[in-house]
């Protein structure tokens, strides 16, 4: 069966990490009508230039177009999505019905997949925006594997299936939420969100005033909206057999090395289960990689029904254990050409990450400046730097140290 890799850019460097470490598809948003206003995003000429790079790669970009506009942004759609196929993007993900038919209006050509923000929960809606001319819905988060099999079962096969398989999990339905609006004036569903589900709590009564109690037992409060990030990557079979034929990272927000490295795990474990999908076994090192970038505590979500564990009260802090020490520019004549990106110094143990393998282990034997001089730590960011190494690596693979 065919499995799509569905990967996060926030930007183009990440664009690049997520098309690099094996992504069949990519989606991004443009300057306007995106669901995160973060990240840089693409104007038309970087969005041009990603699409062209992708589609020489045989690698599919999706824009997304997800918000909820208001009455004074409709008139500027039309330029936008024009512009946006244009550029020869593969798909528009949208949320919003009037949308959707401006899309079929202006664009009749174009693909549409329907945002996890719809909230489809149901094989009614999703056979209904498959009537109205979606190719693909995008399935609410809240949906156990059960759940998903049923509406697999009952929508035409030419339906594609998406579901959200790693990444940050939002305490509200289907990201439905209004607490950074009503709080901070921030809207959530225009991609403003700023995540006050990951703020700390107190209870206070309201005849004691400024007596605040902690709802939790614990001197600095609770974090009791605070959700775990989800991660599937043990389950790739079981989310195949429920018929899900995209698998979604989570992630315009994070970095290119993130999007490197969770990109690369998911592609290998999927590979990994293709080659034998009657006896799937992660194997150890793949399932390690996700826990080689900055997130917090793991859980599987809503796909084995109820989460019961799928909150993390202590803190809204993230675990990190690695650091980016070099990114590789080339390797040639016996060394390594790198530019730092966090101290590291001989002597010390680090990997090296490239696109579809292993990472490889090496103790760093020595570190030139890019004036040739010797030295002993590469402490100075961004400086051209080169280390003695036997073994060649692709362009941009990634020098990483523990921390």
């Amino acid at each position: 069966m065919a499995i799509e890799l569905l990967s996060p850019a926030g930007d183009y460097e990440c664009f690049r990490a997520a098309v690099d470490y094996g992504a069949d598809a990519v989606y991004l948003g443009g300057k306007s009508f995106g669901m995160r206003s973060g990240p840089k995003n693409f104007s038309y000429e970087e969005l041009k230039s990603a699409i062209d790079f992708a589609h020489s790669r045989g690698v599919k970009v999706y824009l997304t177009s997800n918000t909820l506009p208001r009455n004074n942004e409709i008139e500027l759609f039309e330029p936008f999505v024009k512009e946006a196929a244009a550029c020869g993007v593969d798909a528009m993900i949208v949320t919003d019905i009037g949308v959707l038919s401006l899309v079929k209006k202006y664009v009749p050509d174009m693909e549409i997949h329907i945002s996890t923000q719809a909230g489809i929960v149901n094989y009614a809606t999703a056979n209904e925006f498959y009537n109205m001319g979606a190719k693909r819905i995008v399935l609410a988060r809240e949906l156990s594997l059960e759940e998903i099999a049923g509406i697999r079962a009952k929508t035409p096969a030419e339906l594609d299936i998406e579901a959200f398989v790693h990444g940050a999990m939002c305490v509200s339905f289907s990201g439905r939420c209004l607490l950074s609006n009503y709080i901070v004036n921030r809207d959530a569903n225009r991609g403003e969100c700023a995540q006050p589900c990951r703020w700390g709590y107190y209870l206070m009564e309201e005849k004691r005033p400024n007596e605040f109690y902690p709802i939790y037992e614990d001197e600095k409060g609770t974090y009791i909206l605070n959700a775990k990030d989800l991660c599937m990557i043990d389950f790739i079979d079981k989310l195949a057999l429920a018929g899900i034929t995209s698998f979604k990272i989570e992630g315009r927000a994070k970095s290119s090395y993130y999007v490197s490295v969770v990109t690369n795990a998911y592609r290998m474990a999927i590979d990994h289960y293709l080659k034998n999908p009657s006896n799937f076994k992660l194997p150890k090192w793949i399932r390690e990689e996700v826990f080689k970038v900055s997130h917090r505590s793991y859980c599987t979500g809503f796909y084995f029904g109820h989460p019961k564990d799928c909150q993390y009260y202590e803190n809204s802090g993230y675990i990190r254990e690695y650091d980016v020490a070099a990114i590789i520019k080339k390797c040639e004549n016996g060394f390594i050409y790198a530019q730092q990106r966090n101290k590291f110094s001989v002597g010390e143990t680090v990997e090296i990450f490239s696109p579809k393998r292993e990472p490889d282990e090496m103790v760093v034997p020595a570190i030139f400046n890019g004036q040739d001089e010797s030295i002993q730590s590469a402490c100075h960011p961004m400086m051209e730097l080169k280390i003695p190494c036997e073994k060649s690596y692709p362009e941009n693979s990634i020098i990483r140290i523990k921390r």
